[in-house]
């Protein structure tokens, strides 16, 4: 069997071209708080501050995934496209079941 040894710098170097270290300055609560939950999760900060990015949407993914609700219920449950006057309903639901007068039937 033979072994073939890379020369650190070699690995160093494809290294920090998959991985940036980047410094972010936060309060110390901030940070702890971070610390307690990637120990609770069993993670690294550097795993939460990428899990917590990942799942946080930007402006342009939300609008992109409006779009693509709106089209699905225009074709699977109303059958004509989405108007004001559905949003406007929708909300009114939503406020309704949050201020619990809708909810379980008696």
């Amino acid at each position: 069997m033979t072994l073939t040894l890379v020369r650190p710098e070699v690995v160093y170097r494809r290294y920090t071209v998959l991985m940036a270290d980047t410094t972010i300055k936060v309060d110390p609560a901030v940070r702890d708080r971070l610390q307690e939950l990637a120990r609770e999760r069993g993670i690294s900060m550097r795993d939460l501050v990428a899990e917590l990015a990942g799942a946080t949407p930007t402006k342009e993914e939300l609008r992109k995934r409006y779009e693509e609700t709106k089209a699905y219920v225009e074709e699977h449950f109303l059958g004509r496209p989405y108007t004001e006057e559905d949003e406007k309903a929708g909300e009114k639901l939503w406020a309704d079941l949050g201020a619990g007068r809708i909810g379980e039937v008696q």
